[in-house]
């Protein structure tokens, strides 16, 4: 599995950006309306090569990824943007995908 497929990246992100989204004042934005889902997709894709990963491994690589507000006015965490219990569900979806490769 260390090979990156583009048919398994492309995949995997389809799965985050239909059901992962960020919550701005109550307002769903879906990663794949963000244009946020292929890039995450990439960054989690070498956790799912390393075998077992945990929740907080997830959220250091949202820590990582930028979100440009208010047209580059100010910039935010990924993760603080993400509802707990989308990072749960993220992580549900990582660990089924995980198992179907």
């Amino acid at each position: 599995m260390s090979v990156l497929d583009t048919k398994t990246l492309e995949k995997l992100a389809a799965e985050i950006g239909e059901n992962i989204y960020i919550d701005i004042a109550k307002w769903r934005l879906y990663l794949a309306e963000a244009h946020l889902h292929t890039q995450l997709a990439e960054q989690l894709y070498p956790l799912l090569d390393q075998g077992d990963f945990s929740e907080s491994e997830v959220q250091q690589v949202l820590q990582k990824i930028h979100v440009n507000l208010g047209g580059g006015k100010q910039t935010t965490s990924l993760v603080n943007l993400i509802p707990n219990a989308g990072i749960q569900d993220l992580v549900r979806i990582l660990k089924d995908f995980q198992e179907d490769l």
